[in-house]
């Protein structure tokens, strides 16, 4: 199995960013962890972070016919970006959202996602552990099929 994590705008300043909700793992630590488990479970994973909502776009098109699914951590673009679902329903490649923190018990404005009602599912607020436990849906309903969910 082919997977994409992808990791929008900020994410590049894990570790140093308000650590009290984000942790003090940067993410190069995270992206190593999860690429280890990934490739424990028999599948191969791919890293792309950028703070450019296009970059993001395109790197989501360039995945057409390479990866089976897409993990994705859009950032501040979740609450923002049409143009990111767009591309992600475009790809016609499934997806699970996640966050570090709780979005749903922090500002009014990050309760909404452009992204969730389309996703396989969605993880927040469990800080690192939250993209091993995305990891680890995303691989089981790869491997069960949508049918066993």
């Amino acid at each position: 199995m082919r997977l994409l994590l992808i990791n929008g705008p900020n994410l590049n300043l894990l570790g140093q960013r308000e650590p009290e909700l984000y942790g003090l793992s940067t993410l190069e630590s995270i992206e190593c962890d999860l690429r280890e488990k990934a490739k424990a479970q028999g599948a191969q994973l791919e890293c792309f972070q950028s703070n450019f909502e296009g970059a993001l776009v395109d790197r989501i098109h360039k995945a057409i016919g390479e990866v089976d699914a897409i993990l994705i951590n859009a950032g501040a673009y979740t609450h923002t970006s049409v143009a990111l679902r767009d591309a992600l329903l475009g790809a016609r490649i499934p997806y699970v959202e996640l966050h570090l923190s709780n979005t749903n018990a922090r500002e009014q404005f990050r309760h909404h996602s452009f992204l969730a009602d389309k996703a396989i599912g969605v993880v927040s607020g469990f800080g690192v552990m939250s993209y091993q436990l995305a990891l680890q849906g995303l691989l089981g309903y790869l491997r069960k099929g949508r049918e066993s969910l």
